[in-house]
């Protein structure tokens, strides 16, 4: 006689079977992905490095895959297993801060320079080799500077941030390595004249900006420099962008600070200013050109170990200047300015 309830019996412990074979296996195979303990002192860089895993490619993948088990601004904590990311197989990986490009002629995806911004093509190879750290001003709790026009608030911070992600795209549509030291996630380049502040801004990779300060430059300061030291023999620049704030009589050109020791970060310097002394006598002839080049004891430039430059765009307190940030082409032509002036000193001193 049949017995029917046998027969489902049967049925559906081949389901079983089979649910577990497709499904189960694909998390089986997670969890077989290589768990390192970390070790007294680990933080995120020496752990990577101790196991043979490049720092740029591989930070962000770490802190997704581990992110449960992290601590205070994605510190490690002795004694926890964590996750490695699996090596490289061959296909090219770049995350939203930095671009590997070897080849001109590709589009490569970076969320951060935002929804109409971020696919970059590589147009050239003439900055390979070539790895800049930007450090737009303030951000996270500190918007800097602030200003008025027209009954809206302009704050420094967003304004350094917008020219500084143009002039990241920039460098890496000519195939420079860029870090990005602040970062925001949702804010991306934005073509309208009012950027609205907000207060998620980051320091790479990951870590919330403190608002002292004294520990704000220190975290930035650090960053940059773990960074430096694991691309050592590198062709490395640092730079800082801000908005100077003045008296509402003063208008200023941007100008630029090195530090004294530096006498790299002099001809650096000097070489930005005299770009944009040729821009203003090609498109402003009989204007003329005051920005300065001269050195000043500030923080990121005198403790960075890469050669830096401290970039002034302007007085956030002066109604002309104030007219000259809210246009967004003007916004691109100051990075499209330091971009020339960057490959200048890349060709020259490299």
């Amino acid at each position: 006689m049949f017995d029917s309830n046998l027969h489902i019996k049967i049925i559906t412990k081949v389901i079983l079977a089979f649910f577990l074979a497709v499904f189960i296996s694909p998390l089986h195979s997670l969890a077989q992905k290589k768990e390192v303990v970390a070790e007294k002192g680990d933080g995120i860089y020496r752990l990577l490095t101790r196991h043979g895993l490049s720092i740029s490619e591989n930070m962000d993948s770490f802190i997704e895959l581990n992110k449960e088990n992290l601590g205070k601004d994605n510190s490690l904590i002795s004694g926890i297993k964590y996750f490695l990311p699996e090596k490289n197989n061959g296909t090219e990986t770049v995350s939203a801060e930095r671009a590997l490009t070897k080849t001109s002629g590709k589009t490569v995806r970076y969320e951060i320079f935002g929804e109409n911004y971020e696919n970059v093509e590589i147009t050239s190879n003439e900055l390979n080799g070539a790895i800049y750290y930007l450090m737009a001003g303030h951000g996270g709790p500190d918007p800097g500077a602030v200003g008025k026009y027209n009954q809206n608030q302009i704050c420094e911070d967003e304004y350094a941030y917008d020219v500084t992600l143009r002039l990241a795209r920039n460098l890496i549509q000519k195939g420079a390595s860029v870090y990005m030291i602040t970062r925001d996630k949702n804010d991306g380049i934005r073509d309208i004249s009012y950027l609205k502040a907000d207060r998620d801004e980051v320091c790479y990779p990951n870590q919330r900006i403190p608002l002292n300060q004294n520990k704000r430059l220190r975290q930035r300061t650090e960053a940059v420099n773990m960074l430096y030291k694991n691309n050592r023999n590198a062709f490395q620049r640092m730079i800082a962008v801000h908005v100077d704030s003045r008296s509402q009589g003063e208008n200023i050109d941007v100008f630029f600070y090195h530090d004294k020791r530096s006498d790299t970060g002099k001809k650096t310097a000097k070489t930005l200013q005299k770009t944009f002394q040729d821009k203003y006598d090609e498109h402003q002839p009989g204007r003329g050109y005051k920005g300065t080049v001269s050195q000043r004891n500030l923080y990121v430039v005198k403790n960075t170990l890469p050669v830096a430059v401290y970039i002034e765009l302007g007085n956030l307190n002066h109604y002309r200047d104030i007219q000259r940030f809210i246009i967004a082409d003007n916004r691109q032509a100051v990075a499209n300015w330091l971009t020339q002036g960057l490959v200048t000193d890349f060709k020259t001193n490299k």
